[in-house]
Parts: structure tokens; sequence; C-alpha cells
């Protein structure tokens, strides 16, 4: 059976392209990075990291996965395929649907979340808590107990209620159900955020118990620290996070790009979606979480906070200080910041089901719903293990794997792909075909030899930390360091349940480059051949 999914307007299409990037990386980790990265000195190698990893990468993706598409491929294993006939990249491609059902395995929780904590704020769950007691709740909430120390069903629930909604819009296809969630989605994220914005610069000090100004945050977070603005580790810092917030070396771009029309553009397009993710980011997503943490905790208590990253702040922080602007203002700042956080979640999380249920309808002719609960279901299987043993450290493995490495390296060879294999010209011909704005022709050069060095340099940089990674470093570590016996049975579990999870995943990757390798052979028996 023929895939005929189609989106039904540009803008709903640039609309889930920017919810797609835009996650809860905008709003949780950029403010983190930047504080930790020299300030505002950190927007130069990230606008820089922006312009010739970010763009060309963007260019890439949506040029192949339309001219994949044209090919009626939907997924990259084929997109690649079609692209160069030899062997190897179609199991390059099996990067674009492992990282997708990988990432949403822990995404999903992680977008739970969001919902459970907007239910607790019209509660009023967090009223009267300390700033403790709050952080409290969290580690109790992820440890699947209740105050009491017993077992709580709290957070399955949430969880399973997120899945199940995901899986229920995807069934719904692409015009009915991704692109709707997009144009409700998206205006009211901006909605909200330029609300909480408007509330954290306006911060008064001595009013409503804040001790400094709102614009003290902001004036913080972006007071550059020169000094730094020249080290590597910033530089590896900017990069990652345009990699992080642009949901590049996914596979999702390519997936929904393969579903507009040949002649469409994709140059304007591509853009769009990647300015606007740039807006959330740069202008909302630093002028909410810490301008208001620094009115209320100031600032060596905030850079103290962001050492363990965004999520400290977000959920057990922010609950606190939102109770300080009255019981009304709590339960809506509460809802407008949690439900942010959640239609920046579920924007991303819609777009990881798209490869799968593309491949899916695709390769063995399944229909949009089966492949949406099919999808549903390996997330759940997939995914129950991060909701169980999170504190085991499941949760983080499949982030650092599936979540940053897999990125990395399934960029790397797309574009080697795209501008060596495939071939610059050729290349340049597709993105230029059609385009609604004539792009500069430095990023052909930018694609041809800036962003493959860049990329290649981040993925050797890296490949140390990868290293100690693979060898449990810091847990042999921490285990030559104690001699606590109840600290060394933690410390071995830990040890357990992280190589039972790198075991899974790459389980999951076999398993998917055997469904890629079946498929192969069932088109050349059936005689369909892939370009």
């Amino acid at each position: 059976m023929a895939n005929t999914e189609a989106w039904g307007s540009r803008v709903g299409l640039i609309l889930a392209m920017a919810g797609n990037a835009v996650g809860l990386g905008n709003f949780l980790r950029f403010p983190v990075q930047a504080i930790q990265n020299g300030g505002g000195a950190f927007i130069i190698p990230y606008i820089v990291c922006f312009l010739l990893m970010g763009l060309p990468l963007l260019f890439v993706e949506w040029s192949s996965g339309r001219f994949g598409g044209s090919k009626g491929h939907h997924s990259t294993p084929f997109i690649f395929d079609s692209m160069d006939r030899r062997k190897f990249w179609k199991y390059v491609g099996v990067f674009g649907i492992f990282t997708n059902v990988a990432v949403a395995a822990y995404y999903c929780y992680l977008e739970s979340w969001t919902l459970s904590w907007m239910w607790n704020s019209i509660t009023g769950e967090f009223s009267g808590q300390t700033q403790a007691e709050v952080a409290t709740y969290f580690g109790n909430y992820v440890s699947l107990e209740d105050g009491a120390g017993h077992f709580s069903w709290m957070p399955i629930f949430f969880w399973l209620l997120c899945l199940l909604l995901n899986t229920w819009i995807l069934s719904k296809g692409l015009s009915g159900g991704v692109e709707k969630a997009a144009k409700i989605g998206m205006p009211l994220l901006l909605i909200f955020g330029a609300f909480l914005a408007y509330k954290a610069i306006t911060i008064k000090a001595g009013s409503e118990g804040a001790t400094f100004d709102g614009v003290v945050g902001l004036n913080f977070l972006w007071s550059p620290d020169f000094s730094s603005i020249w080290e590597p580790k910033v530089w590896l810092a900017a990069a990652g996070q345009v990699f992080f917030t642009l949901s590049l070396g996914m596979g999702s771009i390519q997936c929904y790009a393969s579903y507009i029309k040949k002649k469409d553009d994709i140059a304007l397009n591509a853009m769009s979606a990647g300015w606007m993710n740039e807006f959330v980011e740069v202008v909302l997503g630093s002028a909410i979480l810490i301008p208001i943490a620094v009115g209320y905790l100031g600032i060596d208590q905030v850079v103290e906070m962001t050492k363990s990253g965004g999520l400290g702040l977000g959920f057990m922080t922010m609950p606190y200080l939102f109770e300080q602007w009255g019981p009304v203002m709590a339960i809506i700042a509460g809802v407008f910041w949690f439900g942010l956080l959640f239609f920046a979640g579920i924007t991303s999380s819609l777009a990881m089901g798209t490869p799968v249920m593309g491949f899916l309808e695709d390769e063995y002719g399944w229909r949009r719903k089966p492949a949406a609960w099919a999808f549903g279901g390996i997330v759940f299987l997939l995914g129950l293990p991060t909701v169980l043993f999170f504190n085991e450290g499941v949760f983080d493995e499949y982030d650092y794997w599936a979540g940053t490495v897999s990125l990395v390296v399934f960029a790397l060879l797309e574009i080697i792909l795209f501008a060596w294999v495939f071939g610059m010209d050729k290349g340049w011909r597709e993105i230029t075909d059609g385009a609604d704005i004539k792009v500069p022709t430095i990023f052909k050069f930018f694609i041809k030899w800036i962003t493959p060095v860049l990329l290649g340099y981040v993925f050797v940089m890296s490949c140390p930390g990868i290293w100690d990674k693979i060898m449990n470093v810091d847990i042999y570590k921490a285990i030559s360091e104690t001699t606590d016996p109840a600290v060394l049975e933690s410390l071995h579990t830990k040890l357990l349940y992280v190589n039972i999870s790198r075991a899974g995943l790459l389980l999951l990757w076999l398993a998917i480059a055997y469904l890629v390798y079946h498929a192969y052979k069932k088109r050349i028996k059936e005689g369909r051949f892939t370009s």
C-alpha cells in the first residue's frame, strides 16, 4: 500500500518543523550552558556554530529528505540508499530510526513530568513547601515513592498518559495529527513564554519576596566573560547545544521533508524553522529560568545549582519560586511554565514517531494507525526501564548514547554522503531547486568543507569522553573511593543496569538493521527498487 501522507499547509509544516526543534533543551539546557560557558560570550561561538553547522545541516537534511520522498521513501535507510546504492549507507540510515526510538523511550518520561507538575500546580501540591521540600518531592517522584516511602503509581500513570497521547496524535497522521498539534502547541508555547518572560524581567527587589530585580539575572546571563571564549570546551558546548536544539542527526527532519512535493521550497522553510527555534531559545529561553531564579536566590546560589544542569532549576526550584507570587499566580505560572515545557516536549516527541511509522508504511505496507501503535508499544517496552530504574542510571545512558553520541556520528556520516558521495553540485541543485529565497553561495563551501571538518573535530574531541564512558571510569573511581558496604552495593547495582542498558540499545540497533536488511531483500523479491 502506497504511503499517501502529506502536509496540509506550509504554515503547518514550518510549525511542525520548528516544534521538532524547539524542545525542553531550549528552556532548561540553553541558559545553563550559557552560564557555564562565559555568559554573553557564549552567544558568539553559539551563533558561529549555528551558521557553520546548524544551517548547513538543516539544508542537507531538508533537501535529502525531499529527494528521498520524491522516490517514495520516508525513512533514512532508504532515503540514503536512493542517494547512493552502496549497501553501507542503508545501515548508516539505521541511526535515523534507532535514535528516534531510543530518545523517545526516555524523552516521553521526561515529558510526562511536565504533565504531572502542571497537575501538582493546579492542586496546590507545592503550596507552603520550602525549596528543599520541593526538591525532596522530585527525588521521591523519580524513585516511584510517595512522601511516606511507599510505592507511588503517579509517575507511571502520567508516563502512560503522555505515551498514549503521543501515540493517539500520531495515529491521526501528518495533517490530522502532528500538524494540528503544532498549530495549537507552538502558539500557546509562545504566549506562555512571553507571559513568563515579562514576569521574570519585571521582578522588583523587595517585592513578593524577591532579593534582586529580574534584570539582574538577565544581565548576569548575558555579561560576557571573554577570557573563556577561546577555550575548546566552550566551542564544544556551543556545537553540542546547536545539535541538541535543532534536532539534527536524528532522521526526523528528513522524514518530515520527505512528505513535501519535489518542487516545493525547502531553503526558506529550513531557514524559517531554524531561526524560529533560535528566537525561542535565545530570547525566551534566556528570559525565564535564570532571571526568576536569580531574582529570589541570588547569583552565587544559581551558579552553584546550574552545575547539576537545568532539571534541578526547572522542576525542583521553579515551583517554590512561583509560590512567592501568591496562590493564584502560582497556579497560573505553574501551568504556563510546565505547559510551555509540555508543548515544547510533545512537538519534539511526535517528530520521533514519524520515521518509524514511515518505515513500517513504506516497507511493510502497514496502515497509519497500526504503525503508530507499534511505535507506542516499542517505546513503552524500551522506556519502562527508564521509569523503573531511573536512579540506576538507565535514563542517563539512553540520553548519552542515543541523544548525544549517535547524533554526532549520524550527522558526520550524512554530510559526507551528501557533499562527497551524492555530490555537492547535485546536492546544491537539490537545495536551491524551487527555493523562494536566494541561498548564499557561501553555504555550498560550508557544506562541502567547513561543516564536515567541524563535525569531525567535535567527534574526535569527544572520543576520550566516550572511551571513559565505555570503560565506566566514573563508576569504578567511585567504587575505589568508598568502603561503605551500602554505597558499594549501590554502585555495583548501577554498573549492572548501565551495562544492561547499553546491551539493550545495541540489540535495538541490530534489530532495526535486520528489518532494513529484510525490507531490502523484500524489495528485490518484489521487483521494487530504491532509486
